[in-house]
């Protein structure tokens, strides 16, 4: 651990209280001595000891009575010609899919197709070339401030997320064991470059536990191969994933305010937990990663469904985590308690709610592309299947019909299919999370109107209070630019979470949450206090009143409040903003433009051309400067597409209107 972060350390935890601080000192002392511990604990675990401790005589003994368990997703084969008719065009993917990554190709957080190279460097950056020293975990500096590089991409390869391909065409294919041998290839090779907790794919604690859900598929998926019959693979196998419960319950990553990483941990652990049952520590591990999901779902999930990162994207990745351990007690028999069933149908009421019929979903927050266990071949922004999974195992049929049809991400996670296939679109308020969802005809309007995130630290969340994403008769039209990056670059990182970056008003080119510091990459002040005036809507139409005080701060406090309404028949939305101040501010609206939508100036507004679709801007307000700008979008992580934005400016006093009407062209 570099000097840096350990004085960050010290500076946070001054603020909490004395209990809290000698729980994270033991803590902290439990897991600094894994650095001489650890290497011995390590040795000590083998498959044979993990045999005994299961009552088997031998590994293979084991190895059969682990692959004769319940598992929450499917691993048994297809029937090929079914598949195909009722996936047209899936097999074909997964297939191609398979081949690049045998080839050891990836395409991931913006690399580009990276072959990585018979021998895979496991601690590289593909992108900048950089790599991190083979050291004990919490000694490595991976954020590596004044140096290009992003950890993500080391982490992101060795979650093995990029093998499941090759484990589906092993099943599609009837077992081909070319696919097996593979597999375990680049599983020796890991395992042989990163020795417990001895590399930069230890030193995040979310790392090893994503594993774990990784591994145990691909374990059930070949366990019957041939090629992972050697009973010195399955050894190493078996005691490399047992060391990846240990890590993970030693090492879980708790704090005063939780989010994502924890759940993730105790997700991890309950997969190595139910998968181990009985032997070693299997049990406690098991209990205390359901109890802590127990305790973090009514934390972390607003009681209207909405993840409290403020984040789209990790609304998914946390749905996930969610309902996957829920879907694996299930299997086993096990009991999913009612408020923890309430939480989780909640999140997946939203998912429903924020989806729109092509689907797509609004880029809010932070994104990282960052999943469970990815089994689908659908677009990255379609988390509609997300419905099915938690209404399967949540016995609700009427959760389940808010997914699409004929879904193969739903059929590889063993879940049942919807008989609908129709996501209505209504307008739906979802106020303890701030997001309220003007939808109706074609048309799906999404507004931010909470708080910052991460219960007040920001987080994963941006400053976009007031912010919107519009999807207008069936066109995106107005976007969130996304985020881009996090540690490979500072600068890009706070730009894109910037007031600037958003749909939003912005004054004296203030942020509406002040950022702690620019090398505070995670944390924003609770400033804006976002709250909704006025949300109502019928049939025809909808309407939110929202309003922010993130510039009440200023020496001249400034207000701003902004109306939204939409006629659905017409696909017309109306956008009104009105910035209340006592002396003379710069005001600035901005309207990022989804990629692929063109934008040209007429008399007193702009003609928008998408998809051989038109629309007009019309604006009509005293004094305002318009123009359009060059802009970037990031669909996903590490990467950046060219866009445009529309800006209308001025220097202002008083009170101050903009009225905005963005329509079609029929």
């Amino acid at each position: 651990m570099g000097q840096g972060q350990i004085m960050g350390r010290l500076r946070r935890l001054a603020t909490k209280s004395p209990a809290y601080i000698v729980r994270r000192l033991a803590q902290e002392a439990r897991m600094e001595s894994e650095r001489v511990l650890g290497p011995a604990f390590a040795r000590s675990i083998s498959g044979k000891r993990l045999a005994r401790w299961g009552g088997h005589d031998n590994v293979d003994a084991l190895w059969l009575d682990l692959a004769a368990r319940p598992y929450p997703a499917h691993v048994q084969g297809f029937d090929r010609a079914d598949y195909d008719k009722t996936f047209p065009g899936s097999s074909a993917q997964i297939l191609a899919a398979a081949d690049r990554a045998m080839a050891h190709q990836i395409d991931l957080l913006g690399t580009g197709p990276v072959h990585l190279g018979e021998d895979i460097d496991w601690l590289k950056d593909f992108k900048t070339g950089d790599r991190w020293p083979v050291a004990f975990c919490r000694s490595i500096d991976y954020v590596n401030k004044g140096r290009p590089s992003d950890v993500k991409v080391p982490w992101e390869i060795s979650r093995l997320q990029w093998l499941l391909p090759v484990g589906q065409a092993y099943v599609l294919t009837g077992g081909d064991e070319r696919y097996a041998q593979s597999v375990r290839a680049v599983i020796e090779s890991w395992i042989a470059a990163n020795p417990y907790g001895y590399s930069v794919n230890w030193s995040c604690t979310m790392e090893p536990a994503l594993r774990l859900q990784t591994w145990t598929w691909l374990f059930h998926i070949f366990a019957k191969s041939k090629a992972w019959a050697d009973v010195g693979f399955r050894d190493r196998f078996l005691s490399s994933l047992y060391l990846h419960g240990a890590f993970t319950e030693i090492h879980i990553e708790r704090a005063s305010i939780n989010g994502n990483h924890l759940t993730a941990d105790a997700a991890g652990l309950v997969f190595a937990g139910l998968f181990f049952r009985g032997i070693g520590s299997a049990d406690r591990w098991a209990a205390e990663g359901w109890r802590t999901l127990n305790e973090e779902i009514v934390k972390q999930v607003h009681p209207d469904g909405v993840d409290f990162e403020a984040s789209v994207p990790y609304h998914r990745l946390v749905a996930e985590l969610f309902v996957m351990p829920a879907r694996y007690r299930k299997a086993g028999g096990l009991v999913v308690e009612a408020t923890y069933r309430d939480r989780l149908e909640a999140m997946g009421r939203f998912v429903a709610a924020y989806s729109r019929p092509d689907g797509t979903s609004p880029h809010w927050g932070d994104a990282d592309d960052g999943r469970g266990l990815p089994l689908g071949t659908q677009s990255l922004g379609d988390h509609r299947y997300l419905c099915a999974l938690i209404g399967d195992t949540l016995d609700d049929t009427l959760l389940i019909d808010l997914a699409p049809p004929k879904s193969d991400e739903i059929a590889w996670h063993g879940a049942r299919q919807s008989s609908s296939g129709q996501i209505p679109l209504t307008s739906q308020s979802f106020r303890d999370g701030g997001v309220y969802i003007l939808a109706g005809g074609n048309n799906h309007v999404f507004v931010d109107c909470g708080p910052v995130g991460l219960a007040g630290l920001g987080g994963h969340g941006h400053n976009d209070a007031l912010s919107f994403e519009a999807w207008l008769d069936g066109q995106l039209l107005v976007a969130d630019p996304g985020s881009y990056v996090y540690t490979a670059d500072f600068d890009a990182r706070n730009r894109f979470r910037s007031t600037a970056s958003h749909n939003t008003p912005q004054v004296d080119g203030a942020e509406i949450n002040r950022l702690h510091a620019s090398d505070n990459l995670w944390n924003l002040h609770e400033d804006a206090k976002a709250e909704a005036v006025d949300f109502s809507f019928d049939g025809n139409s909808a309407k939110f009143v929202g309003q922010h005080f993130g510039y009440t701060r200023l020496a001249d406090p400034v207000t701003v409040q902004r109306t939204l309404a939409i006629d659905f028949a017409n696909a017309r939305l109306s956008i009104l903003d009105e910035i209340k101040c006592g002396q003379e501010h710069e005001l600035l609206i901005p309207l990022y433009l989804a990629a692929g939508v063109e934008a040209k100036q007429f008399d007193d507004g702009y003609e928008l051309t998408t998809a051989g679709r038109r629309f007009v801007v019309n604006a009509t307000g005293v004094g305002w400067q318009s123009s359009i700008q060059d802009a970037f979008l990031s669909p996903s992580y590490g990467v950046t597409v060219p866009s445009k934005r529309i800006v209308w400016a001025k220097r202002a006093i008083g009170v101050e209107q903009l009225s905005l009407i963005l329509s079609p062209v029929h």
